[in-house]
């Protein structure tokens, strides 16, 4: 039910306004001049006016200013006498909702009541929309506010270390386990830096090249090695994914898991292990020593029998003996030393390939004595690197000696030997080293115990030390270790070592 006042200084005309309207439902009070009626307005907060123009004390103009001052949303009617048009128009130029002319008509005075409550109806519908539509931003803004605080959360939590880029891959989210990983505080970082001025060349082009496609692609998880800030080599496991939003790149993440205490634990493993592996295989040891002083007492035998007889032929032979059986200890103990010490790798500027040329050379000799023949394959793009020399020196000429002797001992002689050393590069960080024979090649059942403590494939003559050393080696240096091999075919050992640019000035 609307409330209605009606202003008229005419009490008939009230009267019967008064009852026209009550009867129509409507909650009516009422007034004889203006400023009563702004009295009643205050007190009753009526939603509709109907006021003359012409009244004592206060007209109805002046009525209509004063109650749009202090109420703009309330609805007034005018009533005016005929020939009054001035008035008329003065009244809605104030925001009078409408005007209707005396006598006064049920009909007309029925459509301009109709046409103020739609007005506030509207209005009210509006307030309504508006009041929710205020609560649905207020909650829609605080569930995004607590979303963007879950994930802001979540990303400073992460133990991972998250780098975000925008589409250009400058980099805009930086977070703390990042700042630890590269050690940078990520005022130097966000804002400042492109990727690729802060992660290796060949991850950034992984997410450049991401970023270039143009469906949705993730960048799978691998291992790295990335430079902090101080110049330390940190290994990392690395993945990312490119951002999209309407079908549009916006950006992409990077993801940094720190591998050091991993590291550290493998190689804790590794040397348990290790020594585990000595301790058990004290025995082989044993044997290998046995053989070793069998060959001394039969090489000394010859020794004296040739001294005591003057036949030099004995004397050589049995000189020749000892000095084979002096270097297999020397190869003995040096294995020994080597497996169970723990070494860093001493990284150093050399020329890999020069490395390589010079284990060929050393055992040039030995090769050309048993008709086997050493090929050389090496890529001319691998200059000046920064890796261990003695990890490269030492495992090339373990790898070398065995494809050698993977030769001799094969059964069928027939065959063109041939030892092929083969470097590229890969990823612009990695050095490739093969070394592959066409020897006597091994079964799987060998190849699955080839890593295997005191393990050798060629019985009294080997230590079974050498693979486990070369392995250990190249893991040391973060690199890998792996092998083909067929019956009868020959093998091939590859090694990844990785390596650093040198700087030249």
């Amino acid at each position: 039910m609307y409330k209605i006042l009606l202003v008229e200084d005419e009490e008939a005309i009230v009267r019967v306004l008064a009852r026209t309207l009550k009867y129509d439902g409507y909650d009516v009070v009422t007034a004889g001049n203006g400023l009563e009626g702004l009295e009643v307005f205050e007190r009753e907060q009526p939603d509709i006016v109907l006021t003359d123009i012409k009244m004592p004390v206060m007209d109805g103009l002046v009525l209509l200013k004063k109650i749009k001052e202090r109420s703009p949303e309330t609805e007034v009617i005018i009533i005016t006498g005929h020939g009054d048009m001035d008035s008329s128009i003065e009244a809605l130029q104030h925001d009078a909702s409408d005007f209707i002319n005396k006598p006064v008509v049920d009909e007309a005075l029925s459509i301009a009541l109709k046409r103020a409550e739609g007005k506030i109806e509207i209005r009210k519908k509006l307030r309504e929309y508006t009041t929710n539509l205020e609560e649905k931003i207020s909650e829609a803004t605080r569930e995004i506010q607590r979303k963007s605080s879950f994930q802001s959360k979540l990303i400073k939590s992460s133990n991972d270390g998250i780098v975000a880029t925008d589409k250009d891959l400058r980099i805009v989210t930086f977070n703390p386990e990042a700042e630890r990983i590269f050690k940078r505080p990520r005022e130097e970082v966000v804002s400042k830096l492109k990727l690729d001025e802060l992660i290796p060349q060949e991850l950034a082009s992984a997410v450049e090249e991401a970023v270039s496609r143009k469906s949705g692609w993730d960048i799978p998880w691998k291992e790295s090695l990335v430079v902090d800030k101080e110049g330390r080599r940190v290994p990392v496991r690395f993945s990312g994914s490119v951002l999209y939003e309407d079908g549009r790149v916006v950006g992409s993440v990077a993801f940094f898991q720190d591998l050091r205490e991993l590291k550290k634990l493998e190689q804790e493993l590794i040397r348990s292990e290790r020594l585990a592996a000595i301790g058990q295989t004290i025995a082989g040891v044993a044997h290998g020593v046995k053989n070793i002083l069998h060959g001394f007492k039969g090489g000394s035998y010859l020794v004296e029998i040739g001294l005591e007889k003057h036949d030099f032929k004995k004397l050589n032979q049995g000189w020749q003996m000892v000095k084979r059986n002096i270097d297999r200890t020397s190869e003995l103990v040096m294995d020994l030393l080597s497996y169970s010490k723990e070494r860093v790798p001493d990284y150093k500027e050399c020329a890999p390939n020069e490395i390589v040329r010079e284990v060929c050379e050393l055992f040039t000799p030995t090769a050309r004595e048993n008709g086997i023949a050493i090929e050389q394959d090496l890529d001319p793009s691998l200059g000046e690197v920064v890796l261990d020399p003695q990890t490269l020196h030492r495992s090339l000429s373990n790898l070398l000696s065995n494809g050698l002797d993977a030769c001799i001992l094969d059964d069928d002689q027939g065959k063109s030997f041939q030892v092929l050393v083969r470097t590229r590069v890969e990823e612009e960080k990695w050095l490739r080293l093969e070394v592959s024979d066409n020897g006597s090649g091994m079964s799987q059942e060998v190849r699955n115990t080839l890593f295997d403590s005191f393990f050798s494939t060629k019985g009294a003559k080997g230590t079974g030390l050498g693979l486990l050393v070369t392995r250990k080696l190249i893991e040391e240096h973060q690199g890998r270790i792996e092998v083909e091999s067929t019956p009868g075919q020959g093998s091939k050992f590859i090694v990844w070592l990785p390596f650093m640019i040198a700087n030249r000035k």
